[in-house]
């Protein structure tokens, strides 16, 4: 680079321009100001920004701290991780400071055929810039202001036939893991890391991976069946867990999921997912006069109607013929 014929005084790719400061990088001209001793600051916080990896780097980081101070599902931070590859992607030119409300709702009109994709990624937006408001790196949130998209809400329940048809499709080991979702209305997260401690005649307690609920689940003699049989299948190691592999290793997610699809498909049940077990655990118990609320570890109501509204179609009376007509 050929050395400054004027202001010399000034750092590099710093120029004085019209009266105005700024800063030159990539071809573009960032305003700094008019006052020298302030352009100068703000040249200083902008560099050093900039040196650190811009938004990409604040995502990162911003997600790491998040990830060790919050407690959550392995399936959830993996939600966020690819929202926030995503994020990273569309603001990977910006500055913290750059970013805009008007650029946070551009990515919601953009991305708003794919709404839940959409709505994970402005949620990872508003973590990162809550956190990088606490350290002091952005003055504001531009996330705030900037509505989610309106999920449509899943509606399919699964008969007691389907349910029948895919657990007679399933391996031993599944389909006892998949009828403990549905006794206990709870994650197929929380079923696979049922410990045998956490089982007394009382019941089975949960500490649910996605909210830190607590709760225990009443011992009923459908349950007390359930975890004998589980507890009678082969094993080539003891272990800890109520629910664990052939060879002894600890069930993952991705597995049991995988082989739910598989026994979906066998079974010939369409357009139903692992998560619709825990929909119809909760949904019949509430026809049962049982509180789903408290079966799901809800605090709020409308997240258990989430669950309920519309599953099953109300039965409607009919009039009663009058007298003086018959």
């Amino acid at each position: 680079m050929r050395p400054r014929k004027k202001d010399r005084h000034l750092p590099a790719c710093m120029y004085h321009k019209h009266g105005a400061y700024y800063l030159v990088k990539g071809g573009k001209w960032l305003r700094l100001g008019e006052d020298y001793q302030a352009s100068l600051l703000e040249y200083a916080r902008k560099t050093s920004q900039a040196a650190l990896g811009g938004m990409p780097e604040l995502i990162d980081r911003a997600l790491a701290h998040h990830f060790k101070v919050k407690r959550l599902a392995a399936n959830t931070v993996a939600q966020y991780e690819a929202a926030a590859e995503r994020l990273k992607d569309i603001f990977a030119e910006f500055e913290p400071r750059q970013v805009m409300p008007k650029h946070i709702a551009a990515v919601k009109v953009d991305l708003a055929g794919t709404p839940n994709m959409c709505n994970r990624i402005l949620s990872v937006a508003r973590i990162v810039f809550s956190y990088a408001l606490e350290w002091g790196e952005v003055d504001s949130n531009p996330c705030v202001g900037v509505r989610r998209h309106q999920e449509a809400r899943r509606d399919r329940y699964i008969t007691d036939a389907e349910f029948s048809a895919i657990l007679a499709a399933c391996s031993p080991y599944v389909r006892n893991i998949l009828e403990m979702a549905y006794l206990t209305g709870q994650r197929i997260s929380d079923v696979i890391s049922i410990h045998l401690a956490d089982i007394s005649p009382e019941g089975v307690a949960f500490v649910q991976q996605k909210t830190g609920a607590k709760l225990v689940v009443a011992m009923t003699p459908d349950l007390e069946e359930l975890i004998a049989r589980a507890k009678a299948l082969p094993r080539k190691v003891r272990t800890l867990t109520l629910f664990c592999a052939r060879a002894g290793r600890p069930v993952s997610y991705h597995t049991i999921k995988e082989a739910f699809a598989r026994a979906r498909e066998k079974a010939g049940v369409a357009d139903v997912t692992i998560h619709d077990i825990r929909a119809k655990s909760l949904t019949d118990a509430d026809a049962e006069g049982k509180n789903a609320q408290a079966l799901g570890g809800h605090s709020d109501p409308r997240m258990t109607a989430r669950y309920l509204r519309g599953r099953l179609p109300k039965i409607a009376q009919a009039p009663t013929m009058p007298v003086n007509v018959r």
